[in-house]
C-alpha cells in the first residue's frame, strides 16, 4: 500500500554491444550516471526557478551536457518531471515488504508504519523535500505538462483502488468497521495525507511535521474507526 501513488518509469539501459563486454556495462554505467546527472541538475533548476519557467538548454547547461544528451535520456521536460516524481516515492514498495514482515497478519500497523514514514521522510529527507516541492509547489500543467497532468489523473484512479485494497484487508482482518465506505474513505486518506505534506511544504514553520507524524497518523486512523460519516448507508 502506498498512499503517496507513484508512476513507475521505463530506466534508460542501451546496449550497442553485447551484453557481456566490458565497454557496454562501462557504457551503460556512464550512460546511467548521465541520466542521474541531469535529473540533479533538473531538480536544482526547478526548485529555484519552478517548472515553466526552466527550459530543457537550461538544464543541459546546468548538467554539464548538450541538449542532445537530454533527449537521448527524456523525450520532453514532461518526461524528465515524471523520472522526478517516481524518484520522489522509489523505495516504498521495498520499504512496505519490510514492515509487512515485521507486522505479519497486521494491515493496519503495516498502513500506520508507512503513512508515518511518508510524513517523517518529507521533514528529514532534503532530496525527498526538494521532489515535492517541485511537485506540490513549483509545477503548473499548462502547456506541455498538460500530459503529465492526464497521466497524474489516471494516477489518482490507481491510487483510490491501492488504498480500497488495503481497507479490505484491514477489514477482513478484522482492524476496521466490516461497513467501512472503502471508496469514500481512500478519497478521504489521499488527500489528508497529501494535504498535510503540502501545507508543511508551503510554511514549514507552522508545525513540526515529523515529531508530530505519529499524532497525526493515529487522528485518521480514528476517524477510520470511528467516523459514522464514513460508513455505507444501509439501503
Amino acid at each position: 500500500m502506498v498512499v503517496v501513488c507513484y508512476i513507475h518509469s521505463q530506466m534508460y539501459v542501451s546496449a550497442p554491444f553485447c551484453k557481456s563486454h566490458p565497454m557496454a556495462r562501462k557504457t551503460k554505467q556512464q550512460a546511467l550516471e548521465t541520466r542521474n546527472h541531469i535529473i540533479d541538475a533538473a531538480i536544482g533548476r526547478f526548485s529555484e526557478y519552478g517548472v515553466s519557467k526552466t527550459s530543457l538548454a537550461d538544464i543541459a547547461t546546468a548538467a554539464g551536457v548538450t541538449r542532445g544528451a537530454i533527449y537521448w535520456h527524456f523525450k520532453n521536460k514532461a518526461d524528465l518531471l515524471n523520472e522526478i516524481w517516481a524518484q520522489s516515492e522509489s523505495g516504498l514498495e521495498d520499504l512496505e515488504l519490510e514492515y509487512q514482515l515485521k507486522y505479519p497478519s497486521d494491515p493496519l500497523s503495516v498502513m500506520r508504519a508507512m503513512i508515518t514514514y511518508v510524513l517523517e521522510a518529507t521533514a528529514r529527507d532534503q532530496r525527498r523535500r526538494s521532489l515535492l516541492e517541485i511537485i506540490f509547489h513549483k509545477c503548473e500543467f499548462v502547456g506541455e505538462m498538460t500530459t503529465l497532468q492526464m497521466m497524474q489523473q489516471t494516477l489518482y484512479l490507481e491510487c483510490y483502488e491501492k488504498i480500497e485494497e488495503v481497507l479490505r484487508q484491514c477489514i477482513e482482518a478484522g482492524q476496521l468497521p466490516v461497513e467501512l465506505d472503502t471508496r469514500r474513505t481512500a478519497v478521504v486518506m489521499r488527500a489528508y495525507i497529501t494535504g498535510i505534506m503540502e501545507n508543511w511544504l508551503f510554511m514549514p514553520e507552522s508545525f513540526d511535521l515529523a515529531a508530530d507524524a505519529p499524532q497525526l497518523v493515529e487522528v485518521v486512523i480514528d476517524m477510520l474507526l470511528h467516523s459514522p460519516a464514513l460508513r455505507t448507508r444501509a439501503h
